[in-house]
């Protein structure tokens, strides 16, 4: 009985590897083949475009509105979160601002 049981676990490990393994190889040959396109798509979206300016102004304008969100969201309104929004503010806004500017 053990050594039935213990064939039955060998085989269907077995089964799982080979599924992994192959798995991997198809994600590894789709990202070879992907990789010329994926470098066009890099080169055209890092140009630059918006500048720290106009990017930084985006930014304080869509953090203002997440943060209200999560206000309402929260439940306790603005008064009983205002620590963590003035702190998520600033984080979000940093990050979000420089992605802005990176990205676009």
């Amino acid at each position: 009985m053990v050594g039935e049981s213990d064939q039955k676990d060998k085989n269907e490990s077995r089964k799982i590897l080979i599924a992994l393994v192959s798995l991997i190889l198809i994600a590894a040959i789709g990202a070879i083949l992907l990789f010329p396109a994926f470098s066009e798509i890099v080169s055209a979206h890092l140009a630059p475009g918006l500048g720290l300016r106009d990017s930084a102004v985006l930014s304080f304008f869509i953090t203002l509105v997440i943060m209200v969100i999560f206000a309402v969201a929260s439940g306790d309104g603005l008064l009983g979160e205002i620590q963590f929004i003035l702190a998520g503010f600033f984080v979000f806004f940093l990050i979000i601002w420089l992605l802005l500017a990176w990205i676009f």
